[in-house]
């Protein structure tokens, strides 16, 4: 079942959404290959420290972050991952590592890279390992307002 937050909000706010259901899987690139969903249309949730306070970068399920782009756009001076132990209170009705791109819900502060904003849909975990939710990306982008920049690192093959 998605994240009652996440599901309450959507309802009240009239977003047609559908839930996915697939077989437990951990990884980015595992639930896109069991959800039948290509890897670069699921959106994955980084939890990052920006100066010590959290905020979520979200991209690709493909693609890595750029913290060195993350620090220059949040104007920091240290940005670093966050460990399971430092966030998963943060998120008390998830799975570990499932948390919905919905950092307006959990008082986070949302990164999202440009390459999203490419797809008409945006695919994510839903707060378990065995469900996604898929919905219009300009949903995501009225609800959420992330900031947008490019966030990913270049892949070897560029």
């Amino acid at each position: 079942m998605p994240s009652s937050k996440l599901k309450a909000l959507l309802d009240e706010e009239g977003v047609k959404y559908v839930t996915i259901t697939h077989s437990t899987a951990y990884t980015a690139q595992e639930i896109a290959a069991s959800a039948h969903i290509p890897g670069k249309e699921l959106a994955k949730t980084v939890i990052v420290k920006l100066d010590g306070e959290m905020a979520m970068v979200v991209l690709a399920a493909t693609a890595k972050v750029d913290l060195a782009r993350v620090r220059e756009l949040a104007q920091v001076g240290k940005v670093e991952l966050a460990t399971e132990v430092e966030f998963k209170s943060r998120f008390p009705e998830c799975s570990p590592g499932a948390m919905p791109p919905f950092g307006n819900l959990y008082g986070m502060h949302v990164y999202a890279d440009q390459g999203l904003t490419e797809d008409e849909e945006i695919a994510f975990n839903a707060g378990s390992h065995t469900e996604l939710m898929r919905l219009a990306y300009r949903d995501f982008e009225r609800l959420v307002k992330p900031t947008v920049a490019d966030l990913a690192m270049a892949s070897a093959a560029a």
